[in-house]
């Protein structure tokens, strides 16, 4: 049975899409975008600053269904310059410092909103 999960702590989705669906062990998180839950702003700033806020996101709904960073399984990263690889990677190290997730990082030729990074995610418990 598919469980929708819903947090205030992340931006609402953009689209007719969830937040993040659990079925059984298993969440599958949608593409999270830099934008702030409080204000549903874009963040502006680099890609450091704008991975942060995706990364936080992320964990707010990994905290809505129970779970942490390390119950993320696969990362799927969409960059809209593989230029910000190095410095998108010196923000996503910091929230997997033991046992990072299986992931692929792809440059793309645009993203909702045109924002610089987009980060989806499987996870299990």
């Amino acid at each position: 049975m598919k469980e929708t999960i819903s947090t205030k702590n992340a931006p609402a989705a953009v689209g007719p899409y969830s937040q993040a669906i659990k079925h059984g062990d298993l969440l599958f998180i949608s593409g999270q975008i830099p934008l702030d839950p409080k204000t549903g702003n874009l963040v502006e700033g680099d890609i450091e600053i704008q991975t942060r806020m995706v990364l936080e996101n992320i964990k707010a709904i990994l905290e809505a269904s129970g779970m942490t960073v390390d119950n993320i399984l696969k990362c799927t990263c969409f960059l809209k310059d593989m230029g910000d690889f190095e410095r998108f990677n010196s923000v996503y190290k910091t929230y997997f410092e033991e046992s990072p997730p299986a992931r692929e990082c792809v440059e793309v030729s645009r993203l909702p909103k045109d924002v610089s990074v987009e980060v989806s995610a499987i996870c299990g418990s």
